[in-house]
């Protein structure tokens, strides 16, 4: 057969297989664009698979992606490779919109300490304190990570003496493998710590608190990207290992209950924190929780007031979190954002005469150093970040983790993906990216004058109200005085601290 033939041959067989594609758009019922266009209208469905790529690399600017523009992603990438300086030509973003927040500085600025400050975790009733860092990993679940992604986490954290929180999808010998702190979050699934029927179980939460690693135990209360409903892995993600480690059927969407069976009431609640405690041999025991109604903060406080115990630490997660698969109603709708959620729990401790006890955590959207400080302002005593720190070790936000097609290997339980992350070098990268972080976060409070985080108050932290006016948190914001509240709440709070009651959540009245 000659060129020319087989040349003849090969258009022959394509001109036919499009004939033959042509031929089902139009008999196909499914998709109206390839009923009327033919094969043109497969394009359509090929822009919209890389639409997003588009959008990332070609349209948007340095400030305009979500969730993480641009200008956020460059410093966790460099910070992570160790070689973030500088930027040049001042800032791109207009200081005049209203919202725009800023950082007062001082005219005598500090130097700032040799070392980063530390937070001790661990109230009166604790005998295991622990001391955490100014920032940490937030809760990510094996499961939801693969596990290349959560030994790096881990060796990272081993090298940086920060803690890594395990998500409520149980401790694995990967949390386990490389020797990092460990914050054991357990959820309403009680993954680790379950009975064949799906219930707490005492024996086996003794015997996995009782590793060296883990440092405190966290109860999951709800979680910023769907509070009010259960967490969930996609069917897609739930290997047979996935399926043995949590004690849930292979394949099968793995979706936890959306509340606990462990209690039911606040009190219940501050009891079964205690009991924690206890189990684990004196290690803190806290909890975290995506801040809905004020009613049923208030409500917790009073339980603590009166059982006489409180946790070591909360964990206040914001609306605007999420490395889950969540619904889009959830995501974009439900659940307090962080900067509110904060200030309300600090609020609600402080007014109950309970804020020296109890450690507050910040959650949410947590990436530069000026996030560490604007929280710790806010109320929080430390920070977790889970986003960022999938960014360290190779996330680059494909907005795909749901789907077990992550192309970099993070958020995928596809051992062929998993493999392309290296453990050894993306734990130097979560380390190096934490380490700079936090040191820039301290030099930051060094430049406002503060010495450490307990000189910070809410005058050093500004909001443009308008394009016009602005004003500091300290005149937004209102700000409780220790035990307030158990003298006479103000008018503003009176009503919820009224409906707030230690034996149920929720209000006879509707809470702010």
């Amino acid at each position: 057969m000659s060129k020319r033939e087989r040349t003849a041959g090969v258009a022959a067989g394509a001109a036919g297989a499009l004939a033959a594609v042509a031929a089902w758009d139009l008999l196909q019922r499914q998709h109206s664009v390839l009923r009327n266009y033919p094969l043109v209208g497969h394009l359509r469905y090929l822009l919209e698979g890389i639409r997003p790529e588009i959008q990332q690399y070609f349209i948007e600017s340095n400030t305009e992606g979500r969730p993480f523009d641009r200008e956020i992603r460059d410093t966790i990438y460099e910070r992570a490779k160790g070689i973030h300086g500088e930027q040049a030509f001042g800032t791109e973003r207009d200081v005049n919109l209203a919202g725009y927040e800023y950082l007062v500085h001082s005219i005598a600025p500090l130097e700032p300490p040799a070392e980063p400050p530390r937070v001790v975790i661990g109230g009166p009733d604790c005998s295991r304190p622990y001391s955490m860092a100014l920032l940490n990993v937030s809760a990510m679940s094996f499961g939801a990570l693969s596990a290349n992604a959560i030994r790096a986490l881990n060796k990272g954290a081993a090298l940086g003496g920060f803690a890594h929180d395990t998500g409520e999808g149980g401790l694995t010998p990967y949390h386990l493998e490389n020797g990092g702190d460990l914050i054991w979050e357990i959820g309403s699934g009680y993954f680790s710590t379950r009975t064949s029927d799906g219930n707490f179980d005492p024996a086996k939460f003794v015997e996995n608190s009782s590793h060296d690693q883990v440092k405190a135990t966290s109860l999951k209360l709800s979680q910023g990207a769907k509070p009010g409903i259960g967490g969930v892995l996609p069917a897609a993600k739930v290997s047979a290992e996935i399926a043995a480690i949590r004690g849930v059927p292979e394949g099968e969407k793995c979706v936890s209950p959306p509340g606990h069976s462990v209690f039911s009431t606040p009190v219940e609640l501050i009891e079964f924190i205690a009991r924690m405690r206890e189990l684990s041999g004196g290690k803190p025991a806290g909890f975290k929780l995506c801040v809905g109604s004020r009613t049923d903060v208030l409500a917790i406080c009073k339980a603590m007031l009166q059982v006489g115990t409180t946790p070591d630490f909360i964990i206040v997660d914001g609306s605007e979190g999420g490395t889950a698969a969540a619904p889009l109603e959830y995501e974009d709708h439900v659940g307090m954002p962080l900067t509110d959620g904060l200030m309300l729990v600090h609020n609600a401790l402080v007014g109950s005469g309970l804020r020296d006890r109890i450690k507050l955590g910040a959650s949410g959207k947590v990436a530069a150093g000026n996030d560490i400080v604007k929280r710790l302002i806010q109320g929080a005593d430390f920070t977790n970040s889970a986003r960022a720190m999938m960014m360290a070790i190779g996330c680059i936000q494909s907005l795909r983790c749901h789907t077990d097609r992550c192309p970099v290997g993070v958020a995928t339980q596809n051992p062929r993906r998993s493999r392309a992350l290296d453990v050894a070098d993306k734990s130097e990268r979560v380390h190096r990216y934490q380490q700079a972080t936090v040191a820039e976060a301290v030099k930051m409070m060094a430049s406002l004058g503060a010495g450490s985080p307990e000189e910070l108050n809410p005058r050093l932290l500004r909001r443009n109200v308008s394009e016009v006016e602005n004003a500091s948190y300290a005149e937004l914001y209102e700000w409780l005085q220790p035990g307030e509240l158990l003298a006479g709440a103000r008018p503003s709070w009176s009503v919820d601290w009224q409906d707030a009651s230690p034996d149920r959540f929720g209000s006879p009245a509707v809470g702010r």
